[in-house]
Protein backbone atom coordinates (compact mmCIF):
# COMPACT_ATOMS: atom_id res chain seq x y z
CA UNK A 1 0.00 0.00 0.00
CA UNK A 2 1.41 3.59 -0.42
CA UNK A 3 1.90 6.01 2.07
CA UNK A 4 -0.17 8.67 2.65
CA UNK A 5 1.57 12.19 3.94
CA UNK A 6 -1.01 14.04 6.41
CA UNK A 7 -1.00 17.72 6.30
CA UNK A 8 -1.99 18.47 10.48
CA UNK A 9 -2.26 21.45 12.83
CA UNK A 10 -5.69 23.17 11.64
CA UNK A 11 -7.12 21.62 14.90
CA UNK A 12 -5.45 18.68 16.72
CA UNK A 13 -8.51 17.00 17.32
CA UNK A 14 -8.95 16.83 13.77
CA UNK A 15 -6.48 14.90 12.86
CA UNK A 16 -6.92 12.58 15.75
CA UNK A 17 -10.18 11.87 14.24
CA UNK A 18 -9.52 11.73 10.90
CA UNK A 19 -6.95 8.55 12.29
CA UNK A 20 -9.52 7.26 14.20
CA UNK A 21 -11.98 7.24 11.52
CA UNK A 22 -9.10 5.66 8.69
CA UNK A 23 -8.94 2.74 11.39
CA UNK A 24 -12.49 2.01 11.29
CA UNK A 25 -12.71 2.09 7.56
CA UNK A 26 -10.16 -0.57 6.68
CA UNK A 27 -11.56 -4.19 6.71
CA UNK A 28 -8.41 -5.00 8.55
CA UNK A 29 -7.50 -8.67 9.65
CA UNK A 30 -3.67 -7.55 11.19
CA UNK A 31 -1.34 -5.17 11.64
CA UNK A 32 -0.11 -4.91 8.22
CA UNK A 33 -3.53 -3.95 6.63
CA UNK A 34 -3.71 -0.75 7.65
CA UNK A 35 -3.05 2.56 5.81
CA UNK A 36 0.56 3.70 5.89
CA UNK A 37 0.25 7.19 6.87
CA UNK A 38 3.41 10.31 7.87
CA UNK A 39 1.71 12.96 9.98
CA UNK A 40 3.06 16.75 10.10
CA UNK A 41 1.08 17.67 13.25
CA UNK A 42 2.38 21.48 13.11
CA UNK A 43 0.58 23.82 15.75
CA UNK A 44 2.49 26.39 13.85
CA UNK A 45 -0.15 26.77 11.07
CA UNK A 46 -0.98 30.77 11.34
CA UNK A 47 -4.92 30.85 12.20
CA UNK A 48 -7.24 30.65 8.65
CA UNK A 49 -9.77 32.53 11.29
CA UNK A 50 -7.58 35.47 11.40
CA UNK A 51 -5.90 35.61 8.04
CA UNK A 52 -9.11 35.06 5.85
CA UNK A 53 -12.21 36.77 8.30
CA UNK A 54 -10.00 39.38 9.95
CA UNK A 55 -7.44 39.60 7.37
CA UNK A 56 -4.65 40.54 9.89
CA UNK A 57 -2.70 37.07 9.86
CA UNK A 58 0.28 35.59 8.94
CA UNK A 59 -0.43 33.97 5.47
CA UNK A 60 -0.87 29.95 6.56
CA UNK A 61 0.54 29.55 2.27
CA UNK A 62 4.80 28.96 2.97
CA UNK A 63 4.20 27.26 6.34
CA UNK A 64 1.89 24.47 4.62
CA UNK A 65 4.30 24.61 2.07
CA UNK A 66 7.10 23.25 3.69
CA UNK A 67 5.07 20.22 5.56
CA UNK A 68 4.62 19.45 1.89
CA UNK A 69 8.62 19.08 1.32
CA UNK A 70 9.15 17.83 4.91
CA UNK A 71 6.44 15.11 4.40
CA UNK A 72 8.28 13.99 1.22
CA UNK A 73 11.07 13.99 2.52
CA UNK A 74 9.87 11.71 5.07
CA UNK A 75 8.56 8.93 2.66
CA UNK A 76 5.09 10.21 1.60
CA UNK A 77 3.61 9.31 -2.00
CA UNK A 78 0.28 11.32 -1.67
CA UNK A 79 -0.44 14.75 0.32
CA UNK A 80 -3.63 15.10 1.77
CA UNK A 81 -5.43 17.56 4.59
CA UNK A 82 -8.17 17.54 6.86
CA UNK A 83 -8.99 21.36 6.78
CA UNK A 84 -11.58 22.14 4.47
CA UNK A 85 -10.69 26.06 4.88
CA UNK A 86 -6.95 25.67 4.34
CA UNK A 87 -7.47 24.37 0.94
CA UNK A 88 -7.80 28.54 -0.42
CA UNK A 89 -3.37 27.34 -0.07
CA UNK A 90 -3.93 23.95 -2.37
CA UNK A 91 -1.67 25.72 -5.19
CA UNK A 92 0.82 26.91 -2.96
CA UNK A 93 1.06 23.09 -1.44
CA UNK A 94 0.94 21.44 -5.26
CA UNK A 95 3.68 24.17 -6.12
CA UNK A 96 5.91 22.51 -3.14
CA UNK A 97 6.21 19.14 -4.13
CA UNK A 98 5.52 16.92 -7.20
CA UNK A 99 3.24 14.30 -4.86
CA UNK A 100 -0.50 14.47 -5.21
CA UNK A 101 -2.56 16.20 -3.56
CA UNK A 102 -6.07 14.46 -2.35
CA UNK A 103 -8.12 17.27 -2.52
CA UNK A 104 -10.89 17.03 0.48
CA UNK A 105 -13.17 19.55 -1.42
CA UNK A 106 -13.09 16.93 -4.97
CA UNK A 107 -13.81 13.74 -2.78
CA UNK A 108 -16.80 15.60 -1.38
CA UNK A 109 -18.16 16.88 -4.70
CA UNK A 110 -18.48 13.77 -5.72
CA UNK A 111 -20.15 11.97 -3.21
CA UNK A 112 -23.14 14.93 -3.49
CA UNK A 113 -25.36 15.01 -6.01
CA UNK A 114 -26.63 18.24 -7.49
CA UNK A 115 -28.80 20.73 -5.35
CA UNK A 116 -29.09 23.32 -2.65
CA UNK A 117 -26.26 21.68 0.12
CA UNK A 118 -26.59 23.68 3.83
CA UNK A 119 -23.07 24.25 4.97
CA UNK A 120 -22.17 23.65 8.22
CA UNK A 121 -18.86 25.35 8.24
CA UNK A 122 -16.09 28.12 9.06
CA UNK A 123 -16.98 31.04 7.79
CA UNK A 124 -13.66 31.47 6.69
CA UNK A 125 -14.15 28.69 4.04
CA UNK A 126 -17.09 31.05 2.51
CA UNK A 127 -14.87 34.24 2.19
CA UNK A 128 -12.06 32.28 1.14
CA UNK A 129 -14.13 31.07 -2.09
CA UNK A 130 -12.02 27.52 -1.76
CA UNK A 131 -15.26 25.44 -2.28
CA UNK A 132 -17.85 27.50 -4.02
CA UNK A 133 -16.07 27.75 -7.73
CA UNK A 134 -15.72 24.28 -7.53
CA UNK A 135 -19.24 23.45 -6.09
CA UNK A 136 -21.23 25.50 -8.36
CA UNK A 137 -19.41 24.47 -11.47
CA UNK A 138 -21.24 20.53 -10.54
CA UNK A 139 -24.77 22.02 -10.28
CA UNK A 140 -24.02 22.12 -6.52
CA UNK A 141 -25.43 25.47 -4.40
CA UNK A 142 -23.70 26.38 -1.24
CA UNK A 143 -26.35 27.70 1.06
CA UNK A 144 -24.81 29.38 4.21
CA UNK A 145 -26.13 30.38 7.17
CA UNK A 146 -27.85 34.10 7.40
CA UNK A 147 -25.95 34.62 11.02
CA UNK A 148 -22.66 32.80 11.11
CA UNK A 149 -21.94 34.25 14.11
CA UNK A 150 -22.86 30.71 16.21
CA UNK A 151 -21.15 28.70 14.24
CA UNK A 152 -17.56 30.65 14.15
CA UNK A 153 -18.25 30.83 18.05
CA UNK A 154 -19.33 27.31 18.19
CA UNK A 155 -16.10 25.82 16.29
CA UNK A 156 -13.66 28.11 18.47
CA UNK A 157 -16.10 26.08 21.53
CA UNK A 158 -14.34 22.99 20.17
CA UNK A 159 -10.75 24.35 19.49
CA UNK A 160 -10.98 25.00 23.10
CA UNK A 161 -11.49 21.67 23.92
CA UNK A 162 -15.38 22.10 24.73
CA UNK A 163 -17.50 19.43 23.29
CA UNK A 164 -19.78 18.75 25.89
CA UNK A 165 -23.99 18.61 26.17
CA UNK A 166 -24.20 22.48 25.38
CA UNK A 167 -21.80 22.13 22.36
CA UNK A 168 -23.67 19.24 20.83
CA UNK A 169 -27.39 20.86 21.32
CA UNK A 170 -25.67 23.57 19.48
CA UNK A 171 -24.59 22.02 16.69
CA UNK A 172 -28.19 20.17 16.60
CA UNK A 173 -29.89 23.61 16.49
CA UNK A 174 -27.40 24.94 13.56
CA UNK A 175 -28.29 21.97 11.73
CA UNK A 176 -31.89 22.17 12.41
CA UNK A 177 -32.13 26.10 10.96
CA UNK A 178 -30.28 25.19 7.47
CA UNK A 179 -32.94 22.14 6.95
CA UNK A 180 -35.75 24.49 5.29
CA UNK A 181 -33.29 26.10 3.09
CA UNK A 182 -31.98 23.01 1.49
CA UNK A 183 -31.62 19.57 -0.19
CA UNK A 184 -28.95 18.27 1.91
CA UNK A 185 -26.63 19.42 4.59
CA UNK A 186 -22.73 18.87 4.64
CA UNK A 187 -19.99 19.21 7.37
CA UNK A 188 -17.29 20.85 5.90
CA UNK A 189 -15.53 21.84 9.27
CA UNK A 190 -13.27 19.00 10.94
CA UNK A 191 -14.39 20.51 14.77
CA UNK A 192 -18.13 19.88 13.38
CA UNK A 193 -17.41 16.47 12.46
CA UNK A 194 -17.09 16.15 16.06
CA UNK A 195 -20.40 16.83 17.20
CA UNK A 196 -21.87 14.94 14.04
CA UNK A 197 -23.53 12.59 16.43
CA UNK A 198 -26.10 15.66 17.13
CA UNK A 199 -27.35 16.07 13.51
CA UNK A 200 -30.96 14.51 12.76
CA UNK A 201 -31.26 15.50 8.82
CA UNK A 202 -29.59 13.72 6.20
CA UNK A 203 -25.89 14.73 6.20
CA UNK A 204 -22.59 14.25 4.67
CA UNK A 205 -19.41 15.17 6.13
CA UNK A 206 -16.36 16.02 3.91
CA UNK A 207 -14.22 14.01 6.63
CA UNK A 208 -15.40 11.11 5.50
CA UNK A 209 -15.18 11.79 1.88
CA UNK A 210 -11.38 12.36 2.31
CA UNK A 211 -10.86 8.82 4.47
CA UNK A 212 -12.59 7.53 1.26
CA UNK A 213 -10.30 9.33 -1.17
CA UNK A 214 -7.12 7.79 1.06
CA UNK A 215 -8.36 4.56 0.99
CA UNK A 216 -8.69 4.74 -2.89
CA UNK A 217 -5.36 5.92 -3.15
CA UNK A 218 -3.18 3.67 -0.57
CA UNK A 219 -5.11 0.69 -1.51
CA UNK A 220 -4.60 0.99 -5.22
Amino acid sequence: MKTVGILGGMGPEATVLLMQRLLQAVPAQDDADHIPLVVHQNPAVPSRIARLIHGNGPDPGPVLAQMARDLQAAGAEALAMPCNTAHAYVQQIRSATPLPFLDMRAATMERLGKGRVGMLASPALRLSGAIDTMFVSAGIEPVWPEDEGPTLALIRRVKAGQRGREEFTQMARLAQEMVPRCNHLLVACTELSLLTAAIEAEFTDSLDCLIAEILRFSQA
